[in-house]
């Protein structure tokens, strides 16, 4: 059996995961600071893993990307240089990298993004330093396949929402989880959102991504590919679809349109079918109704 650890194990694709990989070490950052090597070398050592899933990350929303990127760029190229790197010192047979659709390009010329569109334009500017910091993370894990034989890949999912995301800070939250924290909070039986409502976007639950994770490692699955499912909403389509699960009949106000950010970036999982074609993901109106009775 494989030891396996997962950074960033106490966010919302780490608590999905331990449900169907109970015996992994779940760290967090209480647990190591992944941003001193010291630290990342002590893990790694004392937990002597043949698996590690990296999920840790210093994530947030639009406003505050825009706030502190140095902050955000900093912190990320540090967290991935160190874990990659310590990996290969101690020998670590695998190694599975969570990155974001956000590391794509902000424009391309045909849609859905394929893999191959990863390096053709910068990422969108509402985040750039969080997604070049974590592009970069796919460049070192293809560097070091190509100079030491390593055998890591990485994983691209699209957005993510699921039962155990952050409650207690906003700008920390999921997209669909600020949604639905907002429907059930309403106090004028109005719904208020951040930008114009129309950007397009793919929504995942994230007990889909910990699946594909698992059949990752179980299927020895060394090559990178997104994750994501076919369908596609605009924002606003999205709200409606929430407002539908939670059977409320709310007015959508629209402010401030300069924070849309990028206004496409669904990405195509042609490989990931091609990888597992029976994999099912959850359909919306589920995954929605599951989010929703767990933080009503």
């Amino acid at each position: 059996m494989n030891r396996i650890v997962v950074t960033g194990g106490s966010g919302l694709v780490g608590k999905h995961l331990q449900e169907i990989l109970p015996d992994a070490f779940y760290l967090s950052s209480k647990d190591c600071d992944l941003t001193d090597i010291k630290k990342v070398r002590w893990m790694i050592s004392s937990y002597t893993p043949d698996v590690v899933i990296h999920l840790a990350a210093r994530v947030g929303g639009i406003q505050d990307n825009l706030k502190y990127p140095a902050d955000y760029f900093d912190d990320n190229i540090l967290i991935n240089t160190n874990i990659v790197k310590v990996c290969k010192e101690y020998d670590v047979k695998r190694f599975i990298g969570i990155l974001s659709t956000c590391i794509y390009p902000s424009v391309v010329d045909n849609y859905p993004m394929t893999e191959e569109d990863l390096f053709i334009g910068p990422p969108p500017p509402s985040n750039f330093s969080y997604g070049y910091a974590k592009r970069c993370l796919a460049v070192q894990i293809d560097a070091y396949n190509k100079q030491f034989g390593t055998k890591y890949n990485y994983l691209i999912p699209c957005n993510l929402y699921g039962d155990y995301d952050n409650l207690h800070n906003e700008n920390k939250m999921h997209f669909i989880t600020a949604l639905l924290n907002k429907i059930r909070n309403s106090k004028d039986n109005s719904l208020h959102l951040l930008g114009t409502g129309k950007p397009l976007r793919q929504f995942m639950y994230a007990g889909d991504l910990a699946k594909i994770i698992k059949l990752v490692i179980e299927n020895n699955i060394t090559e990178s590919f997104n994750v994501a499912p076919d369908f596609n909403y605009s924002i606003d389509e999205m709200a409606r679809v929430a407002l539908n699960v939670t059977n409320k009949d709310y007015n959508i106000i629209y402010d401030r349109p300069e924070l849309d950010g990028q206004y496409r970036k669904d990405v195509s999982n042609k490989k990931l079918l091609k990888l597992f074609p029976d994999f099912k993901f959850t359909q919306l109106k589920e995954g929605l109704k599951k989010v929703y009775d767990k933080i009503s």
